[in-house]
């Protein structure tokens, strides 16, 4: 088996985790990188026990009647921790959301954050669009020939799955390159400033 690699994304109840919102939904699908098969997947809806930014509800469709009964984010952190730390490389689009979004939430419930290697579909992929701007997933779907359903999209669990498949096409047509990393060797790149706005 070659390096583990774990395609991440979130729903949340806003885009600030600093003006207390928090992460409803997360997906972390875990692949070979030798294979590019999927070995893992893992979903988890949280009770973020606050309301959902309705601009947020608008865009994953999630509504706060969705998720109860879910655990609560102190029960999930811990889980998310040792994924995180059994990976070898962290991938998802738009890292600078997602990264500093999960460290923030992990060190505000005492947990230390994994040093995991991450990529960012997102940013290294302006070669996506025509004019050179940091492509939505749709447009990365478009330009690497992945069938892209809008009527799907949003949901972490979907997100990652296509994300994953656009990385592996990129790699493959060599439009990305993964950095050379270990065996569980570790930086969560992306999320230095967690730290700061988890206080």
């Amino acid at each position: 088996m070659g390096l583990r690699i774990i395609g991440l994304d979130t729903e949340t109840t806003g885009l600030k985790q600093e003006l207390g919102h928090r992460i409803i939904e997360i997906a972390m699908l875990t692949y070979d990188s030798d294979s590019r098969k999927l070995v893992d997947r893992w979903v988890q809806r949280i009770d973020p026990e606050r309301p959902i930014d309705p601009a947020a509800q608008e865009v994953h469709g999630i509504a706060y009647t969705d998720l109860v009964g879910c655990p609560k984010w102190d029960e999930v952190a811990p889980e998310i921790v040792r994924r995180m730390g059994e990976a070898d490389l962290l991938v998802a689009h738009n890292m600078g959301f997602d990264g500093p979004f999960v460290a923030a939430e992990l060190i505000r419930v005492g947990l230390r954050v994994p040093n995991t290697p991450s990529v960012c579909t997102m940013e290294s992929a302006r070669w996506a669009c025509p004019d050179g701007k940091l492509p939505r997933l749709g447009e990365l779907c478009f330009a690497l020939g992945v069938r892209y359903d809008a009527a799907k999209a949003h949901s972490a669990i979907y997100d990652v799955d296509i994300m994953m498949e656009c990385l592996f096409r990129g790699l493959k047509r060599g439009f990305y390159r993964l950095p050379e990393v270990e065996c569980n060797a570790s930086s969560f790149r992306n999320c230095h400033d967690a730290e700061l706005k988890a206080a």
